[in-house]
């Protein structure tokens, strides 16, 4: 019986740690996770950016109507106007360069048009017409670059929008983004 025990001993002293193939495999399982992980972290990012630009344009939105409220048209909802119903957004008349900066491109009696530039290369719209309801537009590139579209002259069609092309060519309207 002694000899068994000595034998068991020696073979546990021998299979301390870990192999190489136990190692590798363990290199393997996390560079699996890891290529995984990073594209989903960096398409959360470019959406996240998005948002904050989508999320500026729906509160600016949000100003001008009280605006429109107020008064009955939404001639008063200058950028000035606005920066004092939300602080804590730039208002500018000239091109959007970030998500916390936007444009008042138009106010009319009946529309308002607002744009802003997302920090993934992205410039959105957003419009309202007392006729029509609100529409969104997405343009891809810089809002300096971005053609605007339209005024709203028809209802906007239901469902996600496409972005413009380079060729020039304004986005369409559409009912949501």
């Amino acid at each position: 019986m002694r000899p068994r025990v000595r034998a068991f001993e020696r073979r546990r002293v021998r299979e301390q740690g870990f192999g190489l193939i136990e190692e590798i495999v363990v290199i393997l399982v996390l560079a699996i996770l890891i290529a995984i992980a990073i594209p989903l972290f960096l398409g959360a990012r470019v959406r996240a950016n998005d948002r904050s630009a989508r999320s500026s344009l729906r509160v600016s939105l949000t100003g001008a109507k009280t605006i429109y409220t107020d008064t009955g048209s939404y001639v008063g909802a200058t950028s000035a106007a606005l920066a004092k119903a939300e602080p804590a957004l730039k208002f500018l008349t000239t091109a959007s360069t970030g998500p916390k900066v936007v444009r008042v491109l138009t106010s009319t009696a009946k529309d308002a048009m607002l744009s802003a530039q997302s920090d993934s290369s992205k410039c959105y719209f957003i419009t309202d017409s007392a006729k029509f309801g609100s529409g969104f537009a997405v343009e891809s590139g810089t809002c300096a670059a971005a053609v605007a579209p339209a005024v709203l002259a028809a209802k906007p069609a239901v469902g996600s929008i496409a972005a413009a092309s380079a060729t020039g060519k304004a986005p369409t309207w559409a009912s949501e983004w």
